[in-house]
């Protein structure tokens, strides 16, 4: 759908935030080639050392920003990006007076973009025409066309713990999600701020106090609002509750909740594909119905109807081929997709230390698993072999279990004390483990429950720790061992990657997936969704399930639409992908028939008598 003033970017693709400290200065790095990415906005004391730091290395003084300050997270999440900006803009502008010579940065630039791209095709006409006024013409026309990277920032909006000092609980305004916005707001950065993982009514009334969310009179932002969403539903539903607000929401950004790194969010067994499909035939009505709401809003305020904003959907989540990355723009209009586990391969892009390096290149899918090592209670895609892990159970098998916790922004449990703790600690994992030891269960029940309650890790911590190792800071940097949160499709890069293989392999100029039995991406989604069904009924089976059984039916009904979504999908698929329609229906088929088995075997997947023995 075209909406008016169409946001614009160079690129079709995007870096999502990649962990706390993996992408953490990612901007510095790729911004320059047009390239957006996001900051990950949930440790404010790393953010203050990766300021230090960069000053420093610029010959610049550094007043540091200290808990005496008054307003020291939002000021310090403010201060460093502003320098991400001022850094950004430098590296632009010298970029753009470089000479267009074989090897400059500003022949790169134009060589990353895509071949179809209007920039790049003028830039492959000056490179060609032997007419030098020509040539003079359209350098200089380049030149003025270049652009950098958003900056763009992340929150999760429910890792918002309220803030304590002098003993005294401070206002809900210095809570951890509340003042990472306020740093954002109160910085120069003109970008987006992406709010994941769920909703925060206060975060969202908040949001409404800064006025660079609220339009110009050309219906333009200084600040955008993106939305990370799993459905269409969610998308409707929140676009009006923000829009009553005269809050209006620039981009959606779906993800496959499963098929991606970080925390993975299980919804209702409906598949991306179904999901986009919804997008791209309701996205005017989406479009229509919020803009309805918001024009409302907006004209009680200022007395005038605003002007139509640009917004756009995105999509990411185990793309892992240039094929598929087309797929998602064409099939399903989207604006970019992101790509985010292959980058932990191109240091160029992003935070990995050497060691971290090795393993992911190494990584198959056997290492890359789903686990509960997040202190949220959300899954977590993991590397089982990443400094974190055997840091972890090594302290465990000593006798040890449990952090320190030394940064506390997960610390959300009651259960044993008044002040909430994180279940990653030793002081919540002693308690639960004497518990255990009171507890009459038989032993194969008793070992489940340990590793449930050792499984939790300090990623707090662990998740910067990469930072630390390559830049010498924080106060681990001898002793860091570092988490990383790869999604699945890793395992399907084998080797570290440049910056510039990695777009080539993006916009197909490249291949870098050595795995020549990879399934699709949509088929890579319904494995990890039938595998989460297969392991909630086994925890249904202990008592321990987190949905109901209704729950469990309409997550498997859901799951055969999508198998019959996608048996029609490749259907009509042209000979163009004859590889797709020789595979993924025959891959379907077995998982069909392996969900077919689990009801089977699960009497109550089809019985409405949820009272009977699992």
């Amino acid at each position: 759908m075209q909406t008016p003033q169409s946001l614009q970017s160079p690129h079709t693709f995007h870096i999502p935030v990649l962990g706390i400290g993996f992408s953490v200065d990612t901007p510095v790095k790729v911004a320059k080639y047009g390239i957006s990415s996001v900051v990950s906005l949930v440790d404010d004391e790393l953010a203050e050392q990766l300021r230090e730091y960069y000053l420093r290395e610029r010959g610049e003084s550094y007043s540091p920003i200290t808990d005496a300050d008054d307003d020291p997270r939002a000021n310090r999440f403010s201060a460093y990006l502003n320098l991400l900006k001022k850094m950004v803009e430098e590296s632009t502008e010298a970029l753009r007076q470089a000479p267009f010579a074989e090897g400059s940065e500003i022949n790169t630039y134009f060589e990353l973009l895509p071949q179809d791209s209007d920039l790049r095709r003028r830039y492959e006409q000056m490179r060609s025409t032997s007419d030098a006024s020509e040539q003079e013409a359209l350098q200089q026309e380049l030149r003025a066309a270049i652009v950098p990277g958003d900056i763009d920032v992340n929150i999760m909006v429910k890792v918002d713990r309220d803030r304590v000092r002098n003993g005294e609980k401070l206002p809900p305004e210095y809570a951890d999600a509340m003042s990472a916005l306020r740093g954002y707001a109160n910085s120069e950065l003109e970008s987006s701020i992406v709010l994941s993982a769920g909703f925060n009514r206060r975060l969202t009334k908040y949001l409404e106090r800064f006025p660079d969310f609220q339009a110009d009179e050309h219906g333009r932002f200084r600040k955008r609002i993106t939305l990370k969403v799993s459905d269409f539903r969610s998308a409707f539903t929140q676009a009006k509750m923000f829009a009553r607000s005269g809050l209006w929401i620039s981009e959606y950004r779906v993800e496959s909740g499963l098929n991606c790194g970080g925390h993975t969010f299980d919804g209702d067994g409906t598949l991306l594909g179904p999901i986009l499909d919804e997008f791209k035939t309701r996205r005017e009505e989406l479009y229509e119905t919020a803009f309805e709401v918001y024009d409302k809003a907006v004209s009680k305020g200022t007395g005038s109807s605003p002007a139509r904003p640009p917004q756009r959907v995105t999509a990411q989540g185990g793309v892992s081929t240039a094929g598929e990355h087309e797929f998602l723009r064409h099939r399903y209009d989207i604006d970019a997709v992101g790509w985010g586990s292959p980058f932990l391969l191109v240091p160029e892009a992003v935070n990995v230390d050497p060691e971290t390096l090795e393993k992911l290149a190494s990584a198959g899918e056997e290492q890359v698993i789903s686990s509960g090592a997040s202190p949220l209670g959300v899954r977590f895609s993991n590397l089982v072999n990443s400094a974190s892990e055997l840091f972890k159970y090594a302290r465990a098998r000593e006798g040890k279990p449990g952090s320190n916790c030394p940064k506390g922004y997960l610390k959300f449990n009651t259960e044993f004390t008044e002040e909430p703790i994180c279940v990653a600690s030793a002081a919540y994992q002693n308690r639960k483990l004497t518990e255990l030891k009171d507890l009459e269960l038989d032993e194969a029940e008793r070992d489940l429950r340990y590793q449930e309650i050792i499984e939790p890790a300090c990623i707090c911590r662990d998740l910067s720790g990469t930072v630390e190792l390559n830049y010498g800071t924080g106060r681990y940097k001898h002793d860091a061992t570092p988490a990383v949160c790869p999604g699945p499709n890793l395992a399907f890069f084998r080797k570290p990657a440049t910056l510039r293989e990695m777009v080539d392999h993006i916009y197909g100029r490249l291949n870098l997936v050595e795995v020549s039995e990879r399934s699709h991406m949509f088929v890579n989604e319904l494995k990890l969704c039938i595998g989460s069904l297969t392991r909630e009924l086994t925890n249904a089976a202990r008592g321990r399930n987190t949905k109901s059984f209704e729950e469990l039916r309409k997550y498997r009904d859901n799951l055969l639409d999508g198998i019959e979504y996608y048996r029609g999908l490749v259907s009509g698929l042209g000979e163009s992908y004859a590889d797709w329609k020789a595979r993924i229906p025959a891959e379907i088929a077995a998982l069909a028939d392996q969900l077919h088995e689990i009801s089977a075997r699960h009497p109550l997947l089809a019985s409405g008598d949820e009272n009977s023995n699992a």
